[in-house]
């Protein structure tokens, strides 16, 4: 119970932060509804579809490619680097508060943004353009929980070991975010690549989300239709967890002294 307690006063004091500047939370409202949009538009352009059926393929590219993506990977990373330049680690080690407890806690506040983003995005697919989650409602989740764990380790990753002040935060993310999202389908999908272009995505782990949740989202795909996809995607958030929190315990170590 000291750790649930702990990781959701973490959680809340994220959160209520986030809800006092407005014009992150309004930024991070408008961007995946902005991409939906685009995604949407050129979709049913480009690839002769429907209005239904694009926004059935936009709304799980834009959720798990590019919304998560950046509130979670670049928010985390925003919220590290943050922490250490408020000196709010420094009082970590005064009180009571564990190690564990923050981590988890930050992991849950992005939870949280992230399932907002979920249901902003598919609220406005199915009200205005008939768009449906079509799969296991489970299952579906279950993906999207593996992807905020995969960019929260991967934020915990870049935040300590690699950005240092505020400014580093949008260097970082425009160099390790935009070719991965490009290349993982979250602006186009990657049916529409060229043949060496899918095949070199089959090894960015953002392929491997849009990948399992557009078949589950669009096409009703059970497991046994997703399984290369998600095992992968299993294993890369396993790898960017247990990496996520050594980094953050050997950041932790680093401040000590400082």
């Amino acid at each position: 119970m000291k750790y649930w307690r702990e990781t959701l006063a973490v959680a809340q004091r994220i959160l209520i932060e986030l809800l006092r500047r407005r014009r992150s939370l309004i930024f991070w409202s408008i961007f995946p509804v902005s991409v939906l949009l685009l995604n949407g538009f050129i979709l049913a352009e480009r690839a002769k579809l429907s209005i239904d059926q694009a926004f059935n393929i936009a709304a799980p590219l834009t959720l798990v490619g590019a919304a998560l993506f950046f509130s979670c990977l670049g928010g985390t990373v925003a919220t590290i680097v943050s922490e250490r330049e408020q000196q709010t680690l420094k009082r970590l080690f005064i009180s009571p508060l564990s190690g564990t407890s923050y981590f988890l806690g930050i992991f849950l506040a992005h939870s949280c943004i992230g399932i907002g983003q979920a249901v902003l995005i598919y609220t406005i697919s199915s009200l205005f353009f008939n768009a449906s989650f079509n799969g296991s409602l489970i299952l579906g989740c279950l993906i999207i929980l593996l992807s905020i764990a995969a960019y929260v380790g991967l934020g915990f990753i870049l935040g300590t070991q690699l950005a240092r002040r505020t400014e580093d935060v949008n260097a970082l993310i425009a160099a390790f975010g935009v070719p991965l999202l490009m290349l993982g389908g979250a602006f186009i999908p990657t049916f529409l690549f060229p043949k060496h272009l899918q095949q070199i995505a089959k090894f960015n782990p953002i392929y491997h989300m849009n990948t399992a949740f557009l078949k589950v989202s669009a096409n009703g795909s059970e497991m046994a239709e997703i399984s290369e996809n998600f095992w992968f995607l299993v294993g890369f958030t396993g790898l960017m967890v247990l990496g996520g929190w050594l980094s953050y315990r050997r950041m932790l170590v680093v401040e000590r002294r400082l």
